[in-house]
């Protein structure tokens, strides 16, 4: 390979901000685990100046991690910096991550400061960020709609304070590929120090093209690609990670580099994440859709039995998709449940294989065969949300074409065990507002969808939903082999959620 791409994660941090996407910390730990499992090379894990949870998530995830770096996001402010810097001390690779809008449009309305005096806080924060951290990394925001002279100054000055890392970044999802890539390549060719930095863009997809925009870069000469799994992020959503890396893989003849990424890993990671925040990948999305290794047109299929490469140009298993294996049944053991999650990539306590085994063991007396997807939804449901406020104890439900709905509920809240019932429009709505007693709140369901994880009769229902709640939103996840059952985890995993987000109020400062 001539070169490699340095993988810049902002799934933590960018995806978290995907309306409702909100995570938890036992959650964000279990993602940036497998992040540098899958080879990431920088975990941006979040902005400890937002929120007292996010600054102990990232401290948390500095503790954890030794290969990949761990980056936080600092406005250009002294506070941000230094609480950033000391989220990220006891990481093994620290990095800050420190940015100020240089177009046009956001100076002169959203931050009322001249080009002068954007240039002074930009040399000020990284010269502070540089004097409390080693790797340092500035972006210009909004640089895709920035005057390429004046970008190029600020990145000049940035560089002289002492930044490694330049980051170009596409706030707002407004750039065309051969523009972007022209305006890297200007970057390069006009900053006159650029040679002691590297350049990195971070692209939105607002129009579609963040993938394409974050290639057109990389041809220009920029070697590190700000990406998330699945491509979550803020509206439409960040350069999926997925795509470039299978791109710059399957089209290497033509690009010319390549990344440390592990692909066999990029298919569980997708789920995990797809679990966690509760954000469903579409059934055609790039390289992780469920259609996307599908042919349903006789003459692919034929193409396809004789050689894959007709109408295949990667193997699912390069990703790590395997078809599920049904080898799991009410006879097995705790010690092969073990051995099959370590196979699939968890690498659980004594304490949550014991919780995870207890709910396989209820699974199996009324699923025959537990599949890859069952196992997910059991570590999803007995790991990660171990230390919620709300859990389901049990559920009744009363119904049918001749009686009223009616719910009996019983829920651990804090502990204490406490139930109630109420009736309600169907048997669903019968359980939220049974729940919603119990609880005591007052969330309003913005969305309800239902997905079955696996094929059969017996297969496990997937609900998800986005409650809303005091101008907070959150998105809340269920499986079970009943629907109403996995309705009402669905929607006390959603109001988990808002508690969170109740007990940590996110800040909303403008972000690349």
């Amino acid at each position: 390979m001539d070169d490699k791409v340095i993988i810049f994660d902002t799934t933590l941090r960018d995806g978290e901000q995907s309306p409702g996407a909100t995570m938890n910390t036992a959650e964000k730990l279990r993602i940036a685990s497998k992040l540098e499992e899958l080879g990431v090379d920088v975990i941006e894990a979040g902005f400890p100046a937002s929120s007292p949870g996010d600054f102990d998530a990232v401290r948390q995830i500095s503790d954890m991690i030794k290969n990949s770096s761990v980056c936080g996001l600092a406005r250009a402010l002294p506070g941000d910096i230094k609480t950033c810097a000391d989220s990220i001390k006891s990481a093994k690779h620290p990095r800050i991550h420190t940015f100020v809008s240089t177009s046009e449009i956001h100076l002169k309305y959203q931050m009322k400061k001249s080009q002068a005096e954007v240039i002074e806080i930009a040399r000020e924060a990284v010269r502070l960020s540089r004097s409390l951290c080693e790797d340092v990394e500035f972006s210009a925001m909004d640089a895709s709609r920035t005057d390429p002279d004046y970008l190029c100054r600020v990145f000049e000055v940035a560089i002289e304070a002492g930044a490694r890392t330049l980051n170009i970044p596409d706030t707002v999802g407004y750039a065309i590929p051969d523009e972007f890539g022209a305006l890297v390549s200007y970057v390069l060719n006009n900053t006159k120090n650029i040679d002691k930095a590297i350049v990195s863009v971070h692209c939105h997809n607002d129009l579609g093209l963040g993938t394409a925009n974050t290639l057109a870069a990389i041809r220009a000469g920029a070697r590190q690609a700000e990406v998330a799994i699945n491509g979550i992020g803020e509206r439409a959503g960040n350069t999926s990670l997925e795509e470039i890396v299978m791109a710059l893989k399957t089209r290497n003849d033509l690009l010319k580099v390549d990344t440390r990424i592990d692909t066999t890993k990029i298919y569980p990671i997708s789920r995990l994440v797809s679990m966690i925040t509760g954000i469903q990948v579409q059934p055609n999305k790039a390289i992780v859709g469920a259609n996307a290794f599908s042919h349903e047109s006789g003459i692919h299929q034929d193409g396809v039995l004789k050689n894959p490469t007709t109408y295949e140009i990667m193997k699912p298993e390069t990703i790590g998709l395997h078809s599920s294996k049904l080898v799991l049944g009410k006879h097995s053991g705790k010690h092969a449940i073990r051995n099959y999650l370590v196979d699939m990539g968890y690498n659980l306590s004594d304490d949550e294989i014991q919780s995870v085994f207890e709910k396989f063991k209820n699974l199996a007396d009324r699923k025959k065969d537990i599949t890859d997807e069952d196992l997910e939804a059991l570590v999803n449901e007995g790991v990660l949300r171990s230390s919620d406020l709300f859990a389901l104890e049990y559920i009744h439900i009363s119904s049918g074409t001749t009686v009223d709905p009616l719910a009996h509920v019983k829920m651990l809240i804090n502990g204490r065990s406490t139930e109630e019932s109420s009736t309600g429009n169907g048997p669903i709505d019968a359980a939220y507002q049974a729940i919603a007693k119990l609880t005591r709140t007052s969330a309003t369901l913005l969305r309800f969808s239902i997905s079955a994880l696996t094929g059969g009769t017996d297969a496990q229902g997937e609900v998800t939903v986005r409650l809303k709640e005091d101008g907070l939103v959150a998105l809340g996840r269920g499986s079970d082999m009943d629907i109403i059952t996995a309705s009402a985890k669905a929607y006390i995993n959603g109001l988990n959620r808002l508690e969170y987000l109740k007990a940590n109020p996110p800040s909303t400062p403008e972000t690349m």
